[in-house]
């Protein structure tokens, strides 16, 4: 009876949906574990379940008189966490095989997201050797019954999911002391319940995100703006996607790949939404990459269309280039905007905006979402399809570790047509209800910071060296508002790291990630965080670790995970989906890079390609370049290889630093142990580096300049014969 009139005082405060099987068999040594989201979590998890439990129950909370009354109903413990004896009494209650429930978190959450377990709670599984029954409950959060504030969105009968999910027993932590031993119970359990959280996550396709989360923050609600300063709400970017996606629909076929050369706008965000919905599959052109560069990527993925802006291109100056690219159609959004017809305003008034979801030619969730292409900073660029699958999971898998949410301002500098810039850099804020502050170039190191400034964001995404210029350019405080600066796509550099905690007190988070898995693998987080790392693998990520000859220290990263790309697209059959090549066999990815791991830390070494055979030993251009900046840290140096017959391969390091010698860089190896062959035999000095669109260096390049160099006949001194 209790149960029942449980289950109705749930139905007046939410809509709850209970998913997951319960188990046939309940032992008797059985601990439910559950995320804490509100006020009436118990009720979430206890009403539901079809055997009696035990409740733990913080003094403070027992304290309460509201909460006194319905503990009256219920078995319970009272405990206070700050009493040694308090774990003790748990484990003798377990002990008598009686079942309880706990909240590791040991506190309603007030960020949205799990907080910090508590080493004490997680560590009673391993002490007890009770089974675990995890619960994850998703909606309680935007509740008025819990700890959340304006203006965070809270709804008086927000949808409740609970998911179960099958008993489990968790390996014996390891440590060598006590201390250590719980420690890694909490981390463990954390990381756990990170990937529960993930698996829960219902089925969606892109657009259908973007709507849920309009229905969640509010029409009204504030989204995005540009360089223009036209702050744009929900309903506006509803109102240009439904626009855009219908004249695009006119351009395509469903399921067709169409291009789009935009730089990063709000049209353009309006344009990616509008083709989702219509089931048209963006490639997104790299307008950095030259003419041969478009034009290959045009091939490689069968485009007849491009989509692009005449003020962009202009602005850009892309026009000749734009104007050279073969057998294709160059639609501007300008010249779309006329047939726009009355019947179709119409349409979005008196129906498309009232009835959006009628409006999709809805996608399956492993139908392709879009295509990237990798960088070529080692090769010609691939085609990389993702599916709405694979960048939703990314999104769940980011958010699963960072906690985001609308009291957030993301600055978003890096393009779209980098993986980093367009996941994580957009798509995570559009779909978590933050706001976005659209930036076309990463390149303005002045006008960046000065933007963070005045528009107030609090989170910051970049590669090593733009966060390096920026944090040049800046005044001390210019970036007063951020919360999170995360760096991708290369290796942060100490002195970076140690510039952005002394002139800002900021704590840059490293990441690691490819663009076939949309793109993040593994990142630092605010309770997961060891400098000099990547980070941990997110929750769902799978690893094997391939031992390559002649490399001593590290071996090769092999990945698999629901962030996974569909496949390539390769200028050898252009259209044509190809799977990837691992040695561990179908469905990993090899991902080629040379990595260490700790305590469940991701150590990246370098990449395979970037390895050089020198004197018959393995040398990676990697530690060169780590050694030149330790010769010349406030300079960039690139290290690249030439085929040399004495000696197999010769190495030759780039530098921005016209007055580094061979003989400073043996003294760095020297001071810093590094081998003296790693020394490279040839230092040449370049005014700039050259670099990709998205940042990274330019390795392509850069091997044909060392080739010319090495084949460069030496200069005569002057006054010779």
């Amino acid at each position: 009876m209790i149960k029942l009139l449980a289950r109705i005082v749930l139905q007046i405060f939410f809509k709850v949906r209970i998913r997951g099987a319960f188990p046939v068999q309940v032992p008797e040594r059985l601990i439910v574990l559950a995320n804490h989201q509100s006020f009436l979590d118990p009720f979430l998890i206890g009403c539901f379940l079809p055997f009696e439990m035990t409740w733990i129950v913080h003094s403070t909370i027992a304290a309460k008189w509201h909460f006194r009354q319905f503990l009256r109903f219920v078995p319970h413990l009272v405990v206070d966490s700050a009493n040694p004896m308090a774990m003790k009494a748990i484990v003798h209650l377990i002990e008598s095989g009686k079942r309880v429930c706990i909240f590791p978190e040991g506190r309603i959450t007030v960020t949205g997201s799990m907080m910090k377990f508590y080493d004490g709670l997680a560590f009673l599984q391993a002490k007890t050797g009770a089974a675990l029954l995890p619960a994850i409950i998703d909606g309680a959060v935007y509740s008025t019954v819990s700890r959340m504030k304006d203006p965070f969105p809270l709804k008086r009968r927000p949808v409740v999911r609970v998911t179960f999910f099958p008993l489990v027993n968790l390996p014996e932590p390891v440590g060598r002391t006590g201390r250590l031993r719980r420690r890694n119970a909490s981390n463990q359990m954390r990381k756990f319940m990170e990937e529960c959280w993930l698996k829960a996550r219902p089925e969606s396709t892109l657009f259908s995100s973007f709507l849920d989360a309009m229905d969640l923050n509010g029409r009204e609600a504030e989204l995005m703006e540009d360089i223009r300063f036209q702050p744009q709400t929900y309903a506006d970017v509803l109102k240009g996607a439904l626009a855009l996606g219908r004249l695009v629909s006119r351009l395509s076929r469903e399921g067709e790949t169409v291009g789009v050369l935009m730089p990063n706008a709000t049209p353009a965000v309006m344009l990616l939404l509008g083709m989702f919905a219509q089931r048209r599959v963006p490639a997104m052109i790299n307008y950095t990459a030259g003419v041969e560069g478009m034009q290959s990527a045009c091939e490689v993925a069968r485009i007849r269309t491009i989509l692009t802006s005449r003020v962009f291109v202009e602005k850009a100056r892309l026009t000749d280039k734009v104007s050279r690219l073969r057998d294709l159609n160059v639609v501007y959004l300008e010249d779309l905007r006329a047939k726009f017809s009355v019947f179709d305003k119409l349409w979005l008034i008196l129906f498309a905006l009232r009835h959006p979801r009628s409006c999709m030619r809805q996608p399956a969730p492993d139908d392709p979402a879009v295509v990237l292409f990798t960088s070529g900073s080692e090769g010609k660029p691939k085609g990389v399809v993702l599916s709405h699958r694979a960048i939703l999971a990314n999104v769940a898998q980011i958010r699963a570790v960072i906690e985001f949410s609308n009291r957030d301002k993301f600055l978003a500098a890096l393009p779209l047509f980098h993986s980093f810039g367009l996941t994580a850099g957009v798509i995570t804020p559009v779909l978590s209800g933050a706001r976005v502050f659209l930036y076309p170039s990463p390149l303005h190191y002045r006008m960046i910071p000065e933007t963070a400034y005045d528009r107030d964001c609090t989170v910051l995404f970049g590669t090593g060296t733009f966060l390096a210029n920026y944090a040049r350019s800046a005044h001390d405080y210019d970036f007063y508002s951020l919360r999170y600066v995360l760096s991708g796509a290369e290796r942060l550099a100490d002195s970076v790291r140690e510039t952005w905690a002394n002139k800002f007190g900021i704590r840059i988070l490293e990441g690691y990630g490819v663009t076939e898995f949309s793109p993040v693998i593994a990142v630092n987080t605010p309770y997961f965080n060891r400098p000099g790392t990547v980070g941990r693998f997110l929750p769902g990520i799978e690893y094997q670790l391939e031992q390559v000859p002649g490399i001593e220290r590290g071996a090769r990263l092999h990945v698999r995970g629901p962030n996974q790309m569909l496949g390539y697209l390769l200028s050898e059959k252009p259209g044509e989906l190809q799977q990837p090549v691992s040695s561990f066999g179908p469905g990993w990815y090899d991902t080629g890079d040379i990595v260490e791991i700790e305590d469940g830390f991701v150590r990246i070494l370098g990449r395979l390609k970037r390895f050089a055979k020198v004197a018959g030993e393995m040398v990676s251009l990697e530690l060169v370049e780590q050694m030149a900046a330790l010769a010349s840290p406030s300079k960039t140096h690139a290290a690249t290889a030439v085929a040399s017959d004495r000696r197999g391969e010769t190495i030759v390091l780039f530098t921005e630093d016209s007055a580094l010698k061979r003989d400073q860089l043996q003294a760095a190896a020297r001071e810093a142990g590094m081998p003296e062959i790693a020394v490279p035999r040839t230092v040449a000095f370049l005014d700039k580096i050259p670099r990709l669109g998205s940042g990274k260096l330019d390795y392509v390049t850069l091997a044909e300049m060392a080739q010319v160099t090495l084949t460069r006949p030496p200069p005569v001194p002057e006054g010779a014969p």
